[in-house]
């Protein structure tokens, strides 16, 4: 996707690359790194992030064909600026199941947006490690499973399910992620590499 890029994003990238070289990453690879990182201003993320490379490369190419993007919670789709995302949080048919079932609302979410795509989505996870967890026991199909919530509670134990799992997945180690962190993820994917 071309886009204009702004002199202080430039400017920024270029700071960003001349404290982290990343050049040993595959071309969307490093485009995910270098976005975490610029929309965080955390450098750490060059050794905290884990990869599946190919599902990386594979999910730019389904995005580009119009693959959907689903997210758990709005912050998340509101920060993915190229698409419009699927995210069912304040659906009220999700609040419905997840009074029934017994789930939180994140989890309920999941299941009523999988029902909506199918398979071949890109999911994105910044908040809510129940909704990578639903993700992980229903067997969504993914394309890539954009797997970062942040919090002391559940985040790192599920991020490191989804590793586990053996999907295709971008996740990293620490309680460390977030919305804006899951959304510069998914805007790698469909800006691509920022020169």
């Amino acid at each position: 996707m071309n886009r204009n890029i702004h002199p202080i994003e430039v400017e920024s990238y270029r700071i960003l690359r001349s404290r982290v070289d990343l050049e040993h990453l595959p071309r969307l690879s490093r485009a995910v790194a270098e976005r975490v990182i610029h929309a965080t201003a955390d450098l750490e993320y060059a050794g905290d992030l884990v990869m599946d490379d190919t599902a990386v490369e594979r999910a730019g190419a389904l995005l580009a064909d119009g693959a959907p993007v689903v997210t758990d919670v709005a912050m998340v789709a509101s920060g993915v600026t190229a698409r419009s995302c699927v995210c069912h949080i304040s659906d009220p048919r999700a609040a419905r199941l997840a009074r029934d079932a017994g789930i939180t609302r994140s989890a309920a979410a999941v299941r009523t947006a999988h029902a909506e795509v199918g398979p071949g989505a890109v999911w994105a996870v910044g908040c809510a490690p129940t909704a990578l967890e639903e993700i992980i026991a229903h067997q969504v199909d993914p394309a890539l499973v954009i797997g970062l919530p942040v919090g002391f509670v559940g985040a790192a134990e599920s991020k490191q399910a989804l590793r586990d799992s053996g999907l295709p997945q971008v996740s990293n180690t620490s309680e460390k992620g977030g919305s804006a962190v899951a959304a510069a993820a998914v805007n790698a994917l469909l800006y691509g590499p920022t020169p």
